[in-house]
């Protein structure tokens, strides 16, 4: 397996390097140079096997020949042994033909932890090959931080600086992050929106020297090794409800895009995906875009489902990659032109494509309460607001008679990670689960920084050089 930029002037790379590299040269986005292939007979056989035994089956052709099947099934078996769930990812029926996907048992509680757990042994397995070090450095809405953190605390090799943006998350994803207490990790608050912390991350992507001296490697899903992680849970939720016999459609809240991406990777697999529903908040540029097909900037409000509040969706360039016809010198001209005019209308050929294999919604802050409420009304059962935007989605905006084929709604949090809007909503505190037990009384590690390129890249230095 190659990688190659989607903006067509980067190296190609092997999956050893682009793990390590994270964003391209050129600024654009790893991506395989073709989608490994999963036949009708693999789908039948992943239906006898545990999750751990699909993943490795999946994520065999990314990785070769940088990494063997013997070498990754252990990492992967490892990764997933730390959920709490024997399924890893579990599928619960909600309603006639509506299922959540439970994404949630890993040991932050969040969606991120499936790819995570793996890519921090990755970053440990190949960074002890080579002999090297890196320092990853992310930025996080909420689960992202806290997830990377888990999965490279005080692993050989690694120096993490993750980025937030200060008081726009919550307490408890806050507190998560901050009361490690271990030496390669490096928390900072951003006097800024997390758009603001992912420009930081990226200029110093972009500042080569910086980027070579320090070694930098990402934990973002613009690291291609998170969204191939997630395509698994694709492949098993829809061999769980019918494939490769019948179709299956999901309905996806997000707000970088990389979840719902991996949707589309399976699908171009051959996972039988009938529907990819994009489900925003009110920071609805990826619903606005399908709808007008004009990507405009527009301020990021926040709201109870911090995670989504985004407003420039970095895995987005990688779908227009493909629905472009993989031609990389105009898409880095779009994207340049994005970035300045912070608007760009879509081809009308684009546009027709994403209209062909997604459809999108947004929900309001007054739905997602709503739709938080009427859940447990129904069945007794709390859902976070990341998963209510979807299931309000999904179910306001389904098409005329019905989802014609069932419909999997993608639960992404545990809903006492966002207790206060929850019992909002349904006057019920949601109960905080072991791993959470006294988060509150943990002393924090933290640094307080402006929204200013050249502080940032002092402090990474300062904290960081080997």
């Amino acid at each position: 397996m190659r990688y190659v930029s989607t903006r067509g002037d980067a190296p190609v790379l092997d999956f050893g390097d682009v793990l390590l590299e994270g964003l391209a040269a050129d600024g654009g986005l790893y991506v395989p140079r073709e989608f490994p292939a999963l036949s009708v007979s693999d789908l039948r056989d992943f239906a006898g096997l545990e999750y751990h035994e699909v993943a490795t089956r999946v994520l065999a052709p990314f990785v070769a020949p940088s990494l063997s099947v013997d070498g990754l099934a252990p990492l992967v078996q490892d990764a997933y042994a730390t959920f709490t769930h024997s399924d890893v990812v579990p599928l619960s029926a909600l309603a006639a033909g509506e299922h959540l996907v439970e994404l949630f048992w890993g040991p932050t509680l969040s969606f991120k932890d499936v790819a995570l757990q793996l890519l921090g042994r990755l970053f440990e397995h190949e960074l002890a090959r080579r002999g090297s070090f890196m320092t990853v450095v992310g930025a996080t809405s909420g689960d992202t931080g806290s997830a990377a953190i888990e999965a490279c605390r005080d692993r050989a090799g690694i120096e993490l600086v993750m980025l937030h943006p200060a008081g726009r998350v919550t307490e408890i994803q806050r507190r998560q992050m901050t009361t490690v207490d271990s030496p390669n990790i490096h928390n900072v608050a951003i006097d800024g929106t997390f758009d603001d912390c992912q420009d930081l991350v990226k200029a110093l992507f972009a500042d080569r020297p910086f980027r070579e001296r320090m070694r930098l490697g990402a934990v973002n899903s613009i690291n291609w090794a998170r969204v191939a992680a997630q395509t698994v849970y694709y492949v098993t939720t829809a061999v769980r409800l019918g494939a490769p016999e019948r179709a299956v459609s999901f309905c996806v809240p997000t707000g970088n895009f990389g979840n719902v991406l991996a949707g589309d990777v399976a699908r171009r697999m051959g996972v039988p995906i009938d529907r990819l529903v994009i489900a925003t908040n009110h920071n609805d540029i990826l619903t606005r875009t399908h709808r007008t097909g004009e990507m405009s900037i527009n301020e990021v409000r926040p709201s109870t489902s911090p995670a989504m509040d985004i407003q420039v969706s970095s895995n987005f360039e990688r779908l227009l990659f493909e629905l472009n016809g993989r031609r990389g010198a105009p898409l880095a001209a779009d994207m340049a032109r994005f970035r300045t005019e912070e608007s760009l209308a879509l081809a009308s050929e684009v546009l027709a494509r994403l209209r062909a294999g997604f459809d999108a919604g947004s929900a309001t802050e007054e739905e997602v309460a709503a739709t938080v409420a009427s859940v447990n009304e129904a069945s007794s059962r709390l859902v976070d607001p990341h998963t209510a935007v979807a299931l309000t989605v999904a179910r306001r905006d389904a098409p005329v008679g019905g989802w014609t084929t069932p419909i999997a709604v993608m639960s992404t949090a545990h809903p006492a990670k966002f207790g206060e809007a929850v019992l909002e909503a349904t006057g019920i505190e949601p109960e905080l689960p072991p791993t959470l037990a006294g988060l509150a009384d943990r002393d924090e590690h933290l640094t307080s920084l402006p929204n200013d390129l050249v502080t940032l890249r002092d402090f990474v230095t300062a904290r960081c050089s080997r």
